[in-house]
């Protein structure tokens, strides 16, 4: 709504205007959410005694990492990355009851935000952990089985065994433990199909050897560019109003028909913008559910990953 106000000449000298105008012209202040209780709202949940010390150095490092990083468009520091990161830390926390705390969160922050980070962030990062969480040394974990089933596979594709491949296949597994949508980012040649192709491999082999709790990885591939926005998730016939189903809604459809223990991994191969990826917002957050302008809502299933594999994030909202 708009407020006018008629001067009148004969007011001239006095420029106050009455309390009521005043306060509808008063600017409205942005409400910005206290993170530091929410962290500590949130480890509280999640089993953790010593929450609001926690809570105000995870905050301080985040603001700290926010200021200080380079500007990369794949980075978040906001509440959808700090949700991700309590998360790790209270299945760590369940897992191994026992262990300080701060190795815990020390941890969860440093598996969650290092496979993000590029080269030239990690030794600030590494710093900036270090000062805020003095004497305190995250364990390092042992993938021992899962990193030899990698090996065998990049061996048994006639590929050199770099130690970056190696490693970036197990930031991708840690990854898909705690979120549902992953991200790929890289540029071509960065070895990309290489880290997912050569992990559902390993973990296929896993399963095969009866190694832990891995299972068969089914991967589907789908080229979000590759047809126009319609024949993606489905249009209407404006002549006979009749529905024609989508390649994706199509494809989730099945995938989540499919009671096998097997994994599902949709994997949308092509560049991210906001012509296709508006529409999956509820797929990636925790709703989990596809829904359709027909009214048809598609729940994933706990077996289904999505995965994206990108060149950036530079025009993605």
């Amino acid at each position: 709504c708009g407020i006018f106000v008629t001067m009148n000449p004969g007011y001239a000298g006095r420029s106050e205007l009455p309390e009521n105008l005043k306060a509808l012209l008063r600017p409205m202040s942005m409400m910005v959410p206290d993170i530091s209780l929410i962290m500590e709202i949130m480890l509280f949940s999640e089993g953790f005694t010593t929450s609001k010390v926690l809570s105000k150095k995870t905050t301080t490092l985040y603001h700290l990492m926010m200021q200080q990083l380079s500007k990369q468009d794949h980075y978040d520091f906001g509440l959808r990355s700090v949700k991700s990161v309590l998360n790790a830390a209270g299945a760590l926390k369940r897992a191994d009851p026992d262990s300080p705390e701060e190795v815990i969160l020390l941890r969860a922050i440093r598996d969650m935000n290092m496979p993000k980070f590029v080269s030239q962030d990690m030794p600030l990062f590494a710093a900036l952990m270090a000062d805020l969480f003095p004497g305190v040394e995250p364990p390092t974990v042992d993938y021992g089985a899962l990193q030899q089933a990698i090996e065998d596979e990049l061996t048994a594709a006639g590929l050199q065994l770099v130690p970056g491949v190696v490693r970036k296949c197990i930031q991708c597994y840690e990854s898909k433990l705690t979120r549902h949508g992953n991200m790929l980012v890289g540029p071509s040649l960065g070895g990309k199909s290489t880290t997912w192709t050569i992990l559902s491999k390993a973990m296929g082999r896993l399963n095969k050897d009866g190694v832990g709790e891995f299972q068969t990885v089914r991967p589907i591939v789908i080229n979000p560019k590759a047809i126009p926005y319609a024949n993606l998730y489905g249009e209407y016939d404006l002549q006979t109003f009749e529905w024609t189903d989508g390649v994706l809604a199509k494809v989730m459809r099945d995938v989540c028909m499919d009671e096998k223990l097997d994994e599902k991994w949709l994997l949308m191969d092509g560049p991210v913008d906001t012509l296709w990826i508006e529409s999956m917002n509820t797929v990636l957050d925790d709703n989990r559910k596809l829904c359709l302008v027909s009214g048809e809502i598609i729940a994933m299933t706990s077996y289904m990953n999505m995965v994206f594999e990108v060149e950036d994030l530079a025009v993605a909202s």
